[in-house]
């Protein structure tokens, strides 16, 4: 029962940000503007370099040349505004890592040469409640920090899940994806991950969509030549 529960809710999520995804900035100049309206001649309220990831959400109305997208730069701050569809290369489009095996608890996507491990497991919230801080909204105290970063996957509550490992073996080389990266990640949906590999770059990406139904994150991992390059996190609504 627990299994479909979880099933239902992933495929809810798909369907909830289906038209929503990550994509890479590709221009020949190394960076894009992203504007504040869907305008050649609107404002600029952002410059984002060429490899750096956004989050289409979709087209706008009146124009389908202009995508609406979010982008978090790296000083944290988050930038929404409207980016030319012929700057940007969507993740989903690089050849698809197709999944060989899926359980409530682990997922393994198998390919060629490329293989990779994600596993969660049930949090233990009592041995870890000392690794949460709180931070004071208006005199209204709210639990958002574990370790010192900040929650994704819930809305308040206590997380249920989080992320055991993610393991990729690439070209005979293991890959681990660092504990201090994926710890404060939870209510994990092994049902929503994707993986896509750009043959050209030598680059794998790993996507997920994780909630507890209502603290919705969408994460990517970037893996390059073999070495983790980091991750992109955005709320995908």
């Amino acid at each position: 029962m627990k299994t479909n529960k979880i099933i239902l809710l992933a495929a809810i999520l798909s369907l909830q940000w289906s038209f929503a995804q990550f994509a890479k900035i590709v221009d020949k100049d190394g960076f894009v503007n992203m504007r504040k309206n869907a305008d050649a001649k609107s404002t600029v309220v952002g410059k984002i370099s060429s490899d750096e990831m956004v989050y289409i959400f979709d087209a706008d109305d009146g124009n389908k040349n202009w995508l609406n997208a979010d982008y978090t730069d790296k000083n944290g701050k988050d930038i929404s505004g409207y980016i030319h569809s012929s700057r940007v290369k969507y993740i989903e489009s690089y050849e698809s890592i197709p999944s060989t095996s899926v359980s409530e608890n682990k997922i393994v996507f198998n390919s060629k040469n490329i293989r990779v491990d994600i596993e969660s497991e049930p949090f233990n919230y009592k041995e870890n409640k000392r690794y949460f801080s709180t931070t004071d909204y208006n005199s209204h105290k709210v639990e958002d920090k574990f370790k010192g970063q900040h929650i994704w996957g819930t809305d308040g509550t206590v997380p249920q899940t989080h992320y055991k490992f993610i393991s990729v073996k690439i070209n005979g080389k293991t890959v681990q994806i660092p504990p201090k990266e994926i710890e404060n990640l939870f209510n994990i949906n092994n049902e929503s991950a994707s993986c896509y590999f750009d043959s050209e770059e030598e680059t794998l990406y790993i996507n997920m969509v994780n909630s507890d139904g209502a603290g919705g994150y969408a994460v990517l991992f970037k893996i390059e030549k073999g070495i983790y390059k980091g991750k992109t996190l955005i709320i995908p609504f």
